[in-house]
């Protein structure tokens, strides 16, 4: 009999993860594109004016806070929603505008919603095969057969959606979608269901088997780290606008504002005024290149940009408190000159509660915002 473990990220049937069992076949992947998308409902205003492009075979993420339009748009680029404005093209061909409309089914795009959305009185395998119309039965189930094989429910053929555990459910859900072969995989908050461990795992499994398909994915989510780990490129939205995109790493290093900033990380912000092109704070003295004199500006410094340091080349600082969180210690520092303590996040060695240290920043990665542009120095 085969080996079942259920939601273990670990094996699950034929004694392999299910990220290892052959391939799920290449599609042949679309270019998705966005031409001056907007949306409004009543005098409410959705989306404005989006306009971007997804490479064919290109892992996206629409990365933003709920209610900031990232859904709205992922149901555009499906059919299921009309824009208001705009257009919307796949490979070049005008899916939705002012005098076109193809609907979902004639797209060739998969869907993956945040709930699944099984049908609760079909089987496992009915669900899997329910969109194979221009296939005879017993090839509908085959290729059915072959794409829960690749997702490591084989064994669940039979079963009901009812019957299964969340990372099941998701599973078949990306089984279904991955079955017609779609130039476009669209997915809506696929992991937001599933407990953190499990998340983990289903997401690297997912992520192999996108790069196995060679589908062009749009992939919607509110969890940085979740963008950070899956897209090839993230675009970040804003009460319906488009802030920044681009690989994970300039937005994380490069964030065109504060607000970027603190929606990928943790930080410490310390008010201070330009001088002699630096800002001087408690913390080290900083450069705030192109900014005019006597401007005020936010230092921004993230909790792993502070590090132990001897008493010659640091800032002394009280630790107000030290929690052990595994492979680091989340330290609170109270530095003389601020109001508030400071986040540190340390690797090794910490200090304990009511101890002082030394303490220095690694100025590379310090970000300075002016108050007023609210532009990166």
């Amino acid at each position: 009999m085969a080996l079942q473990m259920r939601e273990s990220g670990e094996n699950f049937t034929r004694g392999q993860r299910w990220g290892e069992r052959g391939t799920a076949g290449a599609m042949i992947a679309g270019k998705l594109t966005f031409e001056n998308v907007s949306l409004s409902i009543g005098s409410v205003d959705i989306l404005k004016n989006l306009s971007f492009e997804l490479e064919a075979g290109e892992i996206a993420c629409l990365l933003g806070q709920s209610g900031c339009g990232k859904t709205s748009l992922l149901r555009i680029a499906a059919g299921i929603q009309r824009p208001s404005s705009g257009r919307v093209l796949i490979d070049d061909e005008v899916v939705d505008g002012p005098s076109s409309f193809v609907p979902p089914e004639r797209r060739n795009v998969g869907l993956v919603f945040q709930d699944f959305a099984l049908f609760p009185h079909l089987t496992v395998i009915e669900n899997v095969s329910f969109g194979l119309n221009a296939l005879s039965r017993q090839e509908a189930v085959r290729v059915a057969e072959h794409a829960l094989d690749r997702v490591g429910m084989a064994n669940f053929s039979n079963s009901y959606p009812g019957s299964l555990s969340g990372g099941e459910q998701q599973r078949v859900a990306l089984a279904r979608a991955i079955v017609p072969r779609p130039q476009v995989m669209l997915m809506d908050e696929p992991f937001s269901g599933l407990d953190q461990r499990l998340r983990e795992s289903v997401r690297e499994e997912t992520l192999a088997l996108l790069k196995e398909t060679r589908a062009t994915c749009m992939l919607v989510t509110h969890d940085p780290v979740e963008a950070m780990d899956m897209a090839d490129r993230i675009f970040l939205m804003r009460q319906g606008r488009l802030v920044q995109s681009g690989p994970s790493d300039e937005l994380f290093n490069h964030p065109v504002d504060l607000e970027v900033a603190r929606f990928f990380s943790d930080v410490n912000e310390i008010a201070g005024i330009v001088r002699g092109g630096a800002v001087e704070t408690p913390l080290g003295t900083f450069p705030a290149r192109g900014v005019l004199e006597q401007s005020e500006i936010m230092v921004v410094i993230r909790p792993q940009a502070i590090h132990l340091a001897h008493a010659s080349g640091g800032t002394e600082g009280y630790v107000r408190e030290s929690r052990f969180l595994g492979d680091k210690t989340r330290c609170l520092v109270q530095f003389e000159g601020l109001d508030d303590p400071v986040e540190i996040l340390l690797a090794g060695r910490a200090p304990h509660k009511g101890e002082t240290a030394f303490f220095r920043v690694d100025k590379e990665v310090v970000l300075a915002f002016e108050k007023t542009k609210r532009g990166v120095i």
